[in-house]
């Protein structure tokens, strides 16, 4: 009884080992996508404002003050725009990678359950006899 007992919970033990690192790699993976995503939307802007800057410090007079300043707010509506779009891509990464460990958490409790009626099953045909 003690054998079987030590080899199912060693059996358990090495599928919950499996699963966490499952869910660790998904959440690593995701982490590492969601930073790049930010990255790049953050290099994206800091390229755009800095460009502007570049152009904002070469003016001299008074009109080109002028023609500058609706393009510096177009910089800063895409800034906005992008910045906004990253964030619906982090949301959309994030909802998948939660959907993805819920389907792991799911497969987890489905073959626990699928275990545990196989024993119940098994210990009520002894029972039986």
């Amino acid at each position: 009884m003690s054998a079987q007992f030590n080899n199912q919970f060693s059996a358990y033990t090495q599928q919950f080992a499996a699963v966490a690192s499952r869910a660790n790699r998904l959440a690593l993976e995701n982490a590492e996508t969601v930073f790049g995503v930010q990255l790049k939307a953050f290099e994206k802007n800091i390229d755009a404002t800095t460009a502007f800057f570049g152009e904002l410090a070469e003016v001299r007079d008074l009109d080109a003050y002028k023609t500058l300043l609706p393009k510096g707010l177009q910089v800063a509506k895409d800034n906005a725009e992008r910045f906004v779009a990253a964030g619906q891509e982090v949301f959309g990464l994030n909802l998948k990678t939660g959907e993805a460990l819920g389907q792991l958490a799911k497969a987890q409790f489905e073959s626990a359950t699928e275990s545990v009626q196989a024993t119940v099953a098994k210990a009520t045909k002894t029972a039986r006899r």
